[in-house]
């Protein structure tokens, strides 16, 4: 079966391999610039995340995919609207509701404090220090979700080889596709 198909590799040559390697890389790009694109429409760096922690149940569970938009600066962040934050220093974004917002006028900030609904207390032991989230430690607050459709990421981040024999099984589709 495997043989067949590399024998038929073999007679279409060189030129028609590196077409469909091309063709691989094309799928990639676009797969790249659109998730970019999604970012500058929805304003964020980040305009996907999977949650990755049983913090936010019942809302959220681990799994979940996150869609993300950063409202403008002028448009202060509610109480109950649940945000992703990021941390100085850390990899890993944080998925948790809004709890309370001071507004500083004077000083045209905004300072944020959340917590997790499946957490018996606040974020401020998470903040290391300070006692808010400055507003632009906000990564984008939630406007809608895919239940469990993050498991695959979870599971290729927990296991690499899952990750690289996915790519491989994918470059070879793509490479034995006789188009």
């Amino acid at each position: 079966m495997f043989t067949e198909e590399i024998k038929t590799l073999k007679r279409l040559g060189f030129r028609h391999c590196l077409l469909q390697a091309l063709s691989f890389a094309s799928v990639i790009c676009t797969a790249l610039a659109v998730y970019k694109g999604l970012g500058v429409v929805m304003n964020t760096e980040s305009p996907i995340v999977v949650v990755l922690s049983e913090s936010m149940e019942p809302a959220f569970a681990r799994g979940d995919i996150l869609f993300l938009y950063h409202p403008p600066v002028q448009q202060p962040i509610d109480i109950g609207e649940i945000t992703v934050y990021k941390l100085p220093n850390t990899d890993i974004p944080i998925v948790h509701r809004v709890i309370d917002h001071h507004l500083d006028v004077g000083l045209e900030t905004e300072k944020i404090l959340t917590k997790g609904d499946n957490n018996p207390g606040d974020d401020i032991v998470l903040y290391r220090g300070p006692k808010w989230l400055r507003r632009d430690q906000i990564v984008g607050k939630v406007i809608g979700y895919i239940p469990y459709a993050g498991y695959i990421t979870i599971l290729m981040n927990d296991h690499p080889n899952i990750k690289y024999a996915g790519i491989a099984l994918m470059a070879a589709f793509v490479m034995l596709k006789r188009e």
